[in-house]
């Protein structure tokens, strides 16, 4: 995530406003990480489902067939 969020500032930097760069990091990073945690089944079914839009989480991942 970090590796990932640092690169992208790198090639934006040069390219668009350093502000502008930073926040797209961090939403890249925040995207990354999102989907480590999906992706290592971080979460029991019980803790998405205690959630706020658990049960949308949890239909959307079922239907994906992820948990």
């Amino acid at each position: 995530m970090g590796i990932c969020s640092y690169y992208t500032y790198l090639a934006l930097s040069g390219i668009i406003a350093v502000k502008l760069a930073t926040i797209i990091s961090i939403i890249i990073a925040v995207v990354i990480y999102a989907l480590a945690i999906i992706a290592l089944k971080i979460f029991t079914k019980e803790e998405i489902l205690m959630m706020p839009a658990g049960e949308k989480i949890c239909n959307i991942l079922t239907k994906l067939k992820i948990y």
